[in-house]
């Protein structure tokens, strides 16, 4: 059997369709390779590597402090007139060890260590959310202008068809030439339109390869027969409530709103007395002539020692002056955050309801649009319907079938939004996702 050209292609295109689809990459696998890759997230996860250590620092303040010395010293001391010449060496050595016993500032800087811990961990989760949004934001992408190409592409064959039957009707004296002019300028169109969609694909595929720091990925596409479920629970108070207890950037401005308040017990330390213990354990060794100018010694001491401030110029009062107002500049930030957390996750909440209603509608759409064009070409065949009305149609189909492919990864995407406003989101809604693409 001989294959028309046009045929021909598709029956390549379809080849290397499959030929992809062989060798598709699933979000989990990309997600996974992304993760080991991507510079924000090394830098962000170095960061709270960075904030851990530093919490760790906090606590040797409360913790004793031990130093050793050790000295030597040449001698040469004159004696009276015709004695010889007295040398010897001085060696000493000693051990001093140190142990706060009361210091609010010290035991303030100890609880701000802790709260910096809790703080590396929500600026990891924070970094790992993000990263789950951006994979899945370029891997959406390259299915969506995929399928826009797709779409295209068969609208062109469309019209070539429609091209070629305004011009064997024309030929036969059926259809005026204006049926083959609308024919060409929709064929031109189309042709511009896939030229675009081809350039936008290339450029989505090359974002999610510099993500993933691999080539020529081929994302796994959804399956149609998967479907997309409503939010759960089904209830926006529920998820806003989550989101005031687990956004993550509440979560950093309820640490920096303690670490403020902590600041304030800084401060108000300056005018609180210190205490700290001290002993100390030292030799002293003699050699040479030195007689009575030198004797060797140990010498041991241990003691307390308390300060207590009396005035510093009002900077203590100063101090806590500004220490109040930073604490209360990070309480209304954090309630600014509080209301827009609430308003974000609504947002995304009904966001995604809307989303899943327009798939079910563009579904619908899709084909009563199919049912449009056939029963146009039917209607131009008998001569009761233009070229231009079946032209129309095919254009409103093929451009529902492209709002219907990018409805689709939308609600998905909507669905890891959701989760990450309301602080959620994990690695595990990963695999959720994963498991409603073509396996």
């Amino acid at each position: 059997m001989k294959l028309h050209p046009l045929n021909l292609s598709l029956v390549l295109a379809t080849a290397l369709v499959a030929a992809s689809g062989a060798q598709a990459q699933s979000l989990l696998q990309i997600y996974q390779e992304a993760k080991g890759h991507d510079a924000t997230y090394a830098a962000a996860k170095a960061q709270s590597e960075a904030t851990a250590a530093k919490a760790a620092q906090a606590k040797a303040a409360l913790l004793p402090t031990l130093g050793m010395s050790f000295s030597q010293t040449k001698n040469e001391v004159d004696r009276p007139s015709g004695i010889a010449l007295a040398d010897y060496t001085n060696k000493s050595a000693g051990l001093s060890l140190t142990q706060p016993i009361f210091s609010a500032s010290n035991w303030a800087t100890y609880k701000q260590g802790e709260q910096s811990l809790q703080l590396s961990a929500t600026q990891l989760l924070v970094a790992e959310q993000e990263l789950i949004l951006r994979v899945s934001q370029a891997y959406f992408d390259v299915l969506t202008t995929a399928e826009a190409l797709t779409s295209v592409q068969a609208q062109k064959k469309a019209v070539s068809e429609q091209l070629a039957s305004a011009k064997r009707n024309f030929e036969v004296g059926t259809a005026t030439i204006v049926d083959t002019r609308e024919a060409e300028a929709s064929y031109d169109r189309v042709i511009s339109l896939e030229l675009s969609a081809e350039n936008d694909l290339r450029t989505k595929k090359l974002a999610l390869d510099q993500l993933a720091g691999k080539t020529n990925l081929q994302p796994a596409p959804l399956n149609l027969k998967s479907a997309l479920t409503a939010p759960q629970p089904q209830d926006v108070e529920a998820w806003v409530k989550q989101a005031l207890e687990n956004n993550t950037t509440l979560q950093q401005l309820r640490v920096a709103h303690e670490v403020a308040k902590l600041d304030t017990d800084k401060a108000k330390a300056g005018h609180l007395p210190t205490l700290e213990l001290s002993a100390k354990y030292g030799e002293t060794r003699c050699s040479g002539t030195a007689g009575t100018l030198c004797s060797p010694n140990d010498a041991k001491s241990l003691g307390l020692t308390l300060n207590i401030p009396l005035f510093a110029g009002f900077a203590v009062q100063n101090r806590v002056k500004e220490t109040v107002s930073l604490q209360e500049k990070t309480r209304a930030e954090l309630e600014a955050a509080e209301r827009t957390v609430d308003q974000n996750t609504r947002s995304a909440y009904f966001g995604l309801l809307t989303g899943l209603s327009q798939v079910k509608a563009l579904v619908a759409s899709e084909t009563s649009s199919q049912s449009v064009v056939d029963a146009t070409k039917l209607g131009y065949q008998v001569g009761v319907k233009t070229n231009l009305d079946v032209l129309n149609s095919q254009t409103q189909l093929f451009q529902t079938k492209r709002d219907l492919a990018k409805a689709r990864y939308d609600v998905l995407q909507g669905q890891l939004k959701l989760r990450q406003a309301a602080g959620v989101l994990k690695a595990e809604d990963v695999q959720s996702i994963n498991d409603l693409l073509q396996k």
